[in-house]
């Protein structure tokens, strides 16, 4: 077979930047599976994918120009229903072969086989492998099809098009030119309306000529870079800006490093054909605004890296990616500088303006402001928060162990910092600041409170209350701002749960299922003694009769994403399972928990114990009524009296243990009762004809269970 490199090439206008690097990287994966499918590239075909923004591609290694015949074998029918006593074709086999597009001729070349008990008729026949422009054309269909097109658009074709079909297409942009070259061959396959060739082109200021001609697959790259003046290659690109950023970085001196953002790296990767970083500056007095609102303007709006200094501190140095080269770059500089300057001196004017107000005097404004049209306005939403935010702090004053607050009028200051802080937490909303930033949020507040001079604590709660905003966030610095997040959270898991606006697997507008996990990491993290149940009730309280549905899929909800969270820490879905199963309340417990499980799993009496606990819990279901009490005077047999006597010592070590919240010395405590469990099941038969020594000997069983399952349900430890 002739196996060459393939090369495929849509020629676009400007894609969407955001979606450019899943494009690119789905165009390449569909294209080599759809080939590799139909036997024209191997299982283990090298691929390379390039993705710039005017264009998608792959190149594909030894792909072949036919795939190879195979031997194909069906199925027909029993052979019973095949073939009448006489051995003669029925008019079921008939129509069957009819069907397959197949003659009586083939009648003879029928094999029989053996089915199980039965004999059944098959077909072998050669079939012909599929040619590489038939079987291109298939994959570059179904890979166009399977394009993860964020929005579709709908254009008319350039005039000349003679393509049948086509007259108007849909697709993410407007499509120029289609390459498809096997080797050095034009491989004949169409799409979007255009007849496959080897012209593309390159950079649209910098490329050396208008068109450039493809003359071999593997050429592509070096023929981009080259003559083109174009870095196909995503991948390479995003490495070549990296690189750059840095030694723009050094020259700029004083230890200053470009701001870490691995979604703005994507996004200016996708913008630019060949990149080429400058060095850039504004006027320092901008500084005196908050370096957030700095940064967001420079890197949103303008898509720059602002330079921050040893310290973390912006400087008034950043970095632009541009798309052309020059050699003098200084009228790129200042065009960049000039068109930054009107974005910060907004930002200036935002911040001195917002500040000629207190975020007090914003509060009866949040009335005005709709939150939810079935939960009413974000005023009614910050009362809420402030109602579940007292509840909590209550709970937390009859638990008497959070964080290290105990006394009573330690209590009274906190109760009286989160109530402050939660009917100011929401009145940022209001500034013109966050109005232009939503980002922001929470963090202006935190400004403006300390402008204000608000107590201590605070200013940082209000900052903090959205923490933890995503996987790896910090949580809150204080006390205070826990409270307020938690509540916060609360909040909008029982609003939206409370009036059936639950996440589907595709959409999650509200952000439930990181509030989930936020409110797991406080609780947890924060080792608050808590009831998830009872916050679940405390907060529904709060709302009075807006919700419409019932709360207990939201406890499960949470429960959900703590066993997928748990897992990727590194638990096993049986550690997970045999801990959760238990539907403990307390979060902060469940860690704890899972690190006792994990020791006693260690140990030589572990798989034993499990499986005794299993059978145990399947005999105990069985039964009914069964009361965990033992009458010693009922011990019939020595086996069953060496167990009773064994564990009561023991049962009452470990659940003094348990009490000391030491759970992995407790059910380390219960591993030298596996051979007189083991001798009682090998001896003793649980289901007596005597109803009294049934019974007896089923609370036995009952007592050791509960004893054994108070950390964790270890029969879920069982194989």
């Amino acid at each position: 077979m002739n196996s060459q490199n393939l090369l495929v090439e849509l020629l676009v206008e400007e894609l969407p930047p955001k979606a450019l690097k899943g494009l690119g990287q789905a165009f390449a994966q569909q294209l080599l599976k759809g080939l590799q499918q139909q036997g024209l590239a191997g299982d283990a075909a090298e691929q390379r994918g390039f993705a710039s923004p005017r264009r998608l591609a792959v190149w594909i290694a030894g792909v072949q120009a036919q795939a190879a015949n195979t031997r194909q074998t069906q199925k027909l029918m029993p052979v019973a229903v095949a073939l009448d006593a006489n051995g003669q074709a029925t008019q079921a086999l008939l129509k069957k072969l009819s069907s397959m597009g197949l003659h009586e001729s083939v009648l003879p070349a029928l094999q029989r086989v053996q089915d199980g008990k039965n004999e059944t008729l098959v077909y072998e026949r050669d079939v012909i492998g599929v040619s590489l422009a038939e079987g291109l054309q298939k994959s570059l269909d179904e890979a166009i099809a399977a394009l993860p097109i964020p929005k579709v658009m709908t254009y008319q074709l350039q005039q000349g098009c003679d393509l049948p079909g086509w007259d108007s297409v849909k697709f993410v942009r407007p499509v120029h030119a289609l390459v498809a070259l096997h080797g050095s061959d034009v491989v004949p396959v169409q799409a979007l309306g255009l007849q496959a060739g080897r012209t593309t082109v390159g950079h649209r200021f910098e490329a050396s000529r208008p068109s450039l001609d493809i003359d071999h697959a593997d050429a592509y790259e070096e023929t981009l870079r080259q003559e083109g003046a174009v870095v196909a290659s995503f991948e390479a690109r995003r490495k070549a800006i990296q690189d750059q950023l840095q030694a723009a970085a050094a020259l700029v001196g004083g230890g200053v490093q470009p701001i870490h953002d691995e979604d703005l790296l994507d996004e200016v990767t996708a913008l630019v054909e060949r990149p080429n970083v400058i060095a850039c500056a504004f006027e320092p007095e901008f500084l005196a605004v908050p370096q957030e609102c700095l940064i967001l303007t420079m890197k949103a709006n303008q898509k720059y890296f602002p330079l921050l200094d040893a310290q973390g501190k912006l400087t008034h140095r950043f970095l632009v990616v541009s798309n052309i080269s020059p050699a003098d770059p200084s009228a790129v500089i200042q065009g960049n500088e000039r068109v930054v300057r009107p974005r910060l001196a907004d930002a200036k004017f935002f911040f001195d303006q917002d500040r000629k107000k207190t975020l007090a005097a914003r509060i009866e404004g949040l009335s005005k402001v709709v939150y939810h049209n079935k939960l009413g306005t974000q005023g009614e939403r910050s009362e809420r928060v402030r109602a579940i935010a007292h509840a909590i702090v209550n709970q937390l004053r009859q638990a008497q162990v959070p964080f290290t607050v105990t006394a009573k009028d330690e209590f009274d200051v906190l109760d009286s910092k989160v109530q402050e802080a939660a009917r100011l937490a929401k009145t940022d909303l209001l500034t013109d600041m966050v109005g232009e930033f939503p980002e922001l949020q929470g963090i202006m507040g935190g400004y403006y409170a300390r402008h204000e001079g608000l107590r201590d604590g605070v200013a940082i709660a209000i900052e903090d209350h959205y923490k933890p905003r995503f996987a790896g966030d910090a949580l809150p610095r204080n006390h205070t701002g826990t409270l307020l997040a938690l509540a916060d959270k609360l909040e909008t898991l029982v609003g939206m749960f409370g009036i059936g606006n639950l996440p589907t697997g595709v959409k999650d507008p509200f952000a439930l299922r990181r509030h989930a996990l936020g409110v797991i990491r406080l609780l947890i993290e924060n080792k608050l003694d808590l009831q998830l149940d009872a916050l679940i009730q405390e907060a529904a309280k709060s709302f009075g009769e807006l919700l419409t549905h019932p709360l207990a899929p939201l406890n499960d909800f949470v429960m959900d994403r703590l066993a997928g969270n748990l897992k990727e820490q590194g638990y096993s879905a049986q550690e997970v399972d045999a801990v959760l199963s238990l539907n403990i309340q307390c979060l902060a417990d469940i860690p704890a928990r899972l690190q006792a499980v994990r020791a006693f799993a260690q140990l030589p009496e572990a798989a034993a114990l499990a499986a005794a606990n299993k059978r145990i819990a399947n005999i105990l279901k069985k039964a009914e009524d069964v009361q965990a009490a033992v009458n010693p005077s009922l011990l019939k047999d020595a086996a069953e009296q060496d167990l009773f006597h064994a564990m009561e010592p023991v049962v009452a070590k470990a659940q003094g243990l348990f009490d000391q919240g030491n759970y992995q010395a407790a059910l380390q405590a219960l591993a030298v009762l596996r051979d007189p469990v083991d001798a009682f099941f090998a001896d003793v038969m649980v289901n007596a004809d005597d109803p009294a020594l049934k019974a007896n000997r089923l609370g036995l069983l009952a007592t050791l269970h509960s004893a054994m399952n108070q950390v964790a349900d270890l029969s879920r430890l069982s194989a």
